[in-house]
């Protein structure tokens, strides 16, 4: 059989306000694209489909299209599980529905595995799925059959212990696939993947997943790699790049053949949908990015931009580039370095409020200086709290007289 692994399409996720739903439906329709030309007979989602527990409906909508044209109407079998992202409930309540189309849906942990049949091989391919594996979670799992000592072990012996118990269901005349939404120690992260693990409290070690599968597909870290463990354990990565730190990864889903008993050989089909995420450096100021736009450099990405400047940055330039590039996410100037010297040093007492202000401003970002405007609107605002100091009751005053 051919198997398809893919996970964290947080489908309903936005980049700084900024929609991705169009780029998550090119991801949709590629991958449809893709099981149709590879012949894929199982396709496993490992967690988060959604990027939150509420998604909006038209995150629902694609998901639960995509899941049907995948499915092929049981043509293909669909094995999907909960991420941390995700309501484990909401996920599996149409459960019932999609498994007449081939689909199954898995939002708990649960002491079964899946049995999904291959009609083009006649394989059956046996899937211990552990959905996000949370303290909660396991508990409900693990307290019909474990005592209270397993229970208040450590997190990631706990984890191992279940994988164990379930991985006796494994068969020699079956393909045999471990599946879950978990961090497992010496996973390279992204900034994009919200922590399930709090000072490495929620972590996996590999090993707790060595217990006899031929593959392991994990979801929840973005970036596609391999783990070193003694079996063959692989996050395939998100689909899109969701954040700056992921700016120049090649984004991919997983695909291998599996028969009972051998070993499998993972290969990488590289995608092609999604507007790339790229970070400008501009150290020559705004000409320098004046320059760039003009070449059409980065036309259809996103784009997160730093510039050197020795002044501020004025609003209707700001404007002026985001309209050049409808593209540009974030703009970061960065000033020069204007620390005062030590025979600049005088008493504060000594300077007036506005200059305060100035050289406050001027500390704060590096050196640009403050346009009067904004200084006239700070002394408006000192005014009014000084004025509303004076009016406060004498309880609500320090005993030196300066206001709370």
């Amino acid at each position: 059989m051919r198997v398809l692994h893919t996970a964290d399409w947080h489908l309903g996720r936005t980049l700084e306000g900024r929609s991705r739903l169009a780029e998550q439906e090119a991801f949709v329709d590629e991958l449809v694209e893709l099981v149709q030309a590879e012949q894929i007979d199982v396709v496993l989602i490992a967690g988060d489909a959604y990027d939150s527990v509420n998604p909006p409906a038209a995150a629902e909508q694609l998901f639960y299209e995509a899941l049907g044209r995948l499915a092929d109407g049981g043509r293909r079998q669909v094995a999907v599980i909960a991420g941390n992202h995700d309501s484990p409930e909401r996920l599996s309540a149409s459960g019932p529905l999609a498994a007449r189309q081939g689909i199954t849906l898995v939002g708990l942990p649960r002491p079964e595995l899946l049995r999904l049949q291959v009609e083009r091989t006649g394989e059956i391919a046996r899937v211990l799925a552990l959905p996000y594996p949370s303290e909660s979670r396991l508990r409900e799992v693990l307290s019909d059959s474990l005592d209270e000592t397993v229970l208040r072990a450590a997190y990631s012996d706990r984890v191992a212990h279940l994988l164990r118990q379930q991985a006796q269901g494994f068969q020699k005349d079956t393909v045999n696939i471990m599946m879950s939404h978990v961090y497992v120690l010496g996973g390279a992260e992204s900034d994009s993947e919200r922590p399930i693990q709090v000072g490495g409290a929620y972590t996996v070690a590999t090993d707790a997943f060595c217990v006899g599968a031929q593959y392991t597909a994990l979801g929840h870290l973005h970036r596609a790699q391999t783990l070193k463990a003694d079996e063959l354990v692989r996050y395939s990565g998100s689909p899109l790049a969701y954040s700056f730190s992921e700016a120049g990864q090649a984004k991919s889903v997983t695909v291998f053949d599996a028969s009972p008993g051998q070993p499998v050989t993972p290969r990488e089909l590289y995608l092609q949908c999604g507007r790339p995420l790229v970070e400008w450096r501009a150290k020559e100021g705004l000409q320098q990015v004046h320059r760039w736009l003009e070449e059409g450099r980065d036309a259809g990405a996103w784009i997160d931009l730093e510039l050197r400047l020795s002044e501020a940055l004025s609003m209707e330039e700001i404007q002026r580039l985001r309209k050049a590039h409808d593209g540009i996410v974030n703009i970061r100037p960065v000033y020069a370095d204007a620390l005062p010297s030590e025979r600049d040093v005088i008493r504060v007492s000594e300077l007036s409020a506005p200059e305060l202000f100035r050289r406050f401003y001027e500390r704060q970002t590096g050196g640009a200086q403050p346009e009067p405007e904004l200084i006239r609107l700070f002394m408006e605002l000192l005014d009014e709290a000084a004025g509303s100091a004076e009016a406060m009751p004498d309880w609500a005053r320090k005993g030196d007289g300066e206001a709370l």
